[in-house]
């Protein structure tokens, strides 16, 4: 799978778990978070980025970003178990 598609999935799976991660916990966690859960946080916000078609403005959305969606890469992964 190249990873243009598994950006986009993982933008997708987040979608569909963030809003009812980010009512189960509002302020986002970041200092605990495993390496697993800030990278898909990272591939999350990479695949929301304004300009998706740009990677390099994409890949720096993503690095200041991504403490917003480790509740929605944790409730992903905690869901693959």
């Amino acid at each position: 799978m190249n990873t243009s598609r598994r950006i986009l999935l993982s933008g997708l799976a987040g979608l569909a778990v963030a809003p009812t991660a980010v009512v189960a916990a509002p302020a986002p966690v970041v200092n605990d978070a495993t390496v697993a859960e800030e990278r898909f946080a990272r591939m999350i916000a990479a695949a929301h980025a304004p300009d998706v078609t740009c990677a390099r403005q994409a890949e720096r959305y993503a690095d200041a970003h991504w403490p917003d969606y480790v509740v929605a890469a944790r409730a992903v992964l905690e869901a693959r178990v």
